[in-house]
């Protein structure tokens, strides 16, 4: 059977020539109609378009003509009595063939800009590969297997047109090179380019819209995975910049195409695993590390966040017992595979290694500044809505790039803009404005900017409260969950009533993926002792309690935050939701079943006897215990441990002697022989 080299797997790079293996193991008449086969699809590429145009089109014509060669040969009567030498030629020219197809097919799918600056490389791929078939050609034993003596020619005709002496390089395309390197320095200098210039330049590669320019920017953003050396990424990142300033001077800004928004929702739908998310940044963590308390972070944040002078866990609110940060290499693959399934570009290189392939690249820096510069001075002058919307949108994606665009954006004074729109009518204009501030918040400086901007916190809870759509709702309660990381903010955030039963609502009414947006800013809240008190007032436990059943992990780790900090109102609250807690430390995940006990443990030592009673009566729970003690997490079986002695007395009768009632400001406690708490009626 004939081998389709569509049977080889998708390539994020191009492949060196040892990647490529021969088909040693099939026949000689299969190996022919494979050669036939790969030669046709060969032919079938268009060649590119604005770049290597000669090259491309050299290589496609000589294929077309080795088509006639093989399919000559599989008609012939020694189709079947091929020599050895004519064998190990056929399996060579298979190697050589499929590099010349990876070869067209990644210029053509590839960034044009990258083609571009590797003009001169790629030019000599192209020779290298007209010369290795040559050299097969050369020695292919025409005579020997008996060609027609016109098939005869067509192979002598190929052969002399790939003996080539050198490489060609388009002297077109190395000017537009030059000129192109020109750009760069002089935005490296601080000159904003002329626009003219620009657009010719942009015309010359085919990239004529916005739509083009998103291409091109996705595809650098691969190149930028690829790349191994920091000059190289330098590079490519220098580009991007380039290329987003052109995609907003040249072209009108615009909102994301259909098939971007019918990809997003998909996303939502299919639940964006949380365990990929950093707690503290929202981002997908590029360099995840463990902390004392076992809990996952991304590297950069956790590090703020212990310079900042804390000691403790952002989640769990557990004192660190040591700040040795330990790198989580199996989730950093999990993510890494994920997003490239997902069509996310994603660098799994450490984060001091990425800050310096960034922040040492002035050009794309400059390139940045100026892209956010136009962009606000645009925002400032009244326009439509739909022109506005279009700008806010442009501004969003600038600010979810990276840390270096969030600060461009915010310096040119994007965020009291923002706020304007906050209360628009236009449900898309609403969510992109929310969106953009929650994507600035990402960035630590950025945060104080908007705690103080007049009238921007009290719109993100209005967005939170009464959003046109449950997308700005829930990045109204991701702003807020972000905003909360710093402690100041937290204590502030806390004290609003209309925060704490916005995401109560929200985390009762919304979707899923809104719901998590919601439960993860509640959880934030919960490390401020003050806001567990208006979380609990406001019935938080109540709330998390009814979500355990679809969010299981989100929900019992409030629940166990809240139990702990929140006083008996918290645990008499709880009293109802011990069954639900015995039902997740029977089924649910290792995380949800850690959480799970850990609350349990503080609700039966501080609500007493009765509490212990009523998860006696969950059925099976000692050997649930049993299981967790045997193949939970550390803290897990830890907590577990103390559980069953806590059953144990209880069964023994001697539980008046240990349980304690904890006072609901938490300053004071009782020791009683037998406990007594009021539940609500």
């Amino acid at each position: 059977m004939a081998i389709s080299p569509h049977a080889f797997p998708p390539r994020m790079r191009r492949p060196s020539a040892e990647a490529f293996v021969s088909p040693k193991l099939i026949s000689e008449t299969n190996l022919v109609e494979s050669l036939l086969l790969l030669t046709k699809e060969i032919s079938a590429l268009q060649p590119l378009q604005f770049l290597l145009r000669r090259n491309s089109s050299s290589l496609i014509r000589k294929a077309k003509l080795l088509a006639i060669l093989f399919e000559e040969l599989l008609r012939g009567p020694a189709a079947n009595l091929f020599s050895t030498s004519a064998v190990l030629c056929f399996e060579e020219m298979f190697i050589v063939l499929q590099r010349i197809k990876a070869l067209l097919e990644d210029c053509s799918n590839g960034s044009r800009m990258w083609i571009l600056m590797q003009n001169n490389s790629i030019s000599n791929n192209f020779h290298e590969l007209m010369a290795d078939l040559s050299t097969l050609l050369d020695i292919f034993p025409a005579r020997e297997i008996g060609l027609s003596e016109d098939v005869e020619e067509l192979v002598w005709l190929v052969r002399k047109q790939c003996a080539e002496t050198k490489a060609f390089v388009d002297p077109d395309d190395e000017n537009l090179r030059r000129e192109v390197l020109n750009l760069l320095d002089r935005i490296k200098k601080e000159i904003v380019p002329d626009q003219k210039n620009l657009s010719e330049i942009f015309s010359r590669l085919g990239i004529r819209d916005s739509s083009t320019c998103r291409d091109e920017i996705e595809s650098l953003q691969d190149e930028v995975q690829n790349q191994t050396d920091d000059k190289s990424r330098s590079d490519a990142i220098a580009l991007i910049g380039l290329v987003r300033y052109a995609k907003c001077v040249l072209f009108r800004a615009s909102t994301p195409r259909a098939a971007e928004i019918r990809r997003r929702k998909s996303s939502s739908e299919i639940a964006f695993p949380t365990d990929f998310r950093c707690p503290i940044s929202l981002d997908v963590m590029r360099d995840p590390v463990v902390v004392a308390t076992g809990q996952t972070y991304d590297r950069e944040s956790i590090r703020l966040w212990i310079e900042s002078g804390h000691n403790t866990c952002p989640k769990t609110g557990q004192t660190l017992a040591h700040t040795e940060l330990i790198t989580n290499r199996a989730l950093r693959n999990l993510i890494c595979m994920w997003c490239r399934e997902q069509k996310i570009p994603f660098d799994a290189t450490d984060s001091k290694d990425r800050r310096k392939g960034v922040v040492s690249n002035k050009t794309a820096l400059e390139a940045t500044r100026m892209t956010a510069s136009f962009l606000v001075n645009k925002l400032s002058i009244s326009q439509s809505t739909d022109d506005t919307n279009g700008v806010v949108y442009e501004l969003r994606v600038l600010a979810k790039a990276d840390s270096e665009s969030r600060a461009c954006v915010a310096e040119a004074g994007a965020i009291p803009l923002f706020v304007r729109h906050l209360g628009s009518e236009h449900p898309n204009l609403q969510v992109n404005a929310v969106t953009a501030i929650l994507n600035l918040s990402i960035l630590e400086a950025n945060k104080t900017l908007i705690m103080e901007t007049e009238g921007a916190l009290n719109g993100v809870v209005e967005v939170l409260k009464n959003g046109a759509t449950w997308e700005a709702k829930a990045n109204a309660a991701a702003t807020i969950f972000s905003l909360s990381g710093v402690p100041s903010h937290r204590k502030k955030l806390g004290r609003k009533t209309r925060v704490v039963r916005g995401l109560l609502e929200l985390a009762k009414e919304g979707p899923t993926f809104s719901k998590r947006d919601a439960l993860a800013a509640i959880l934030n809240l919960a490390a401020d002792r003050d806001g567990v008190l208006r979380l609990v007032e406001a019935g938080v436990v109540e709330t998390t309690v009814q979500l355990m059943d679809g969010l299981p992990e989100e929900a019992v780790t409030i629940v166990e935050v809240v139990v702990k900090r929140g006083g008996l109102l918290a645990i008499a609250a709880a009293y109802g939701g011990i069954k639900k807690l015995g039902g997740v430390l029977r089924e649910g995940s290792d995380r949800a079943r850690e959480s799970a006990v850990a609350a349990l443990v503080t609700i039966c030592r501080k609500g007493g006897a009765d509490m212990v009673a009523e998860l006696v009566g969950v059925a099976g729970i000692e050997r649930v215990v049993w299981e967790v003690m045997g193949t939970g997490t550390p803290r897990g079986r830890r907590k577990a441990a103390t559980l069953l002695r806590i059953l144990r007395r209880w069964a023994a009768g001697l539980d008046g002697d240990h349980y304690h009632l904890t006072s609901y400001s938490g300053h004071s406690t009782t020791t009683a022989t037998t406990t007594t708490v009021v539940l609500p009626g």
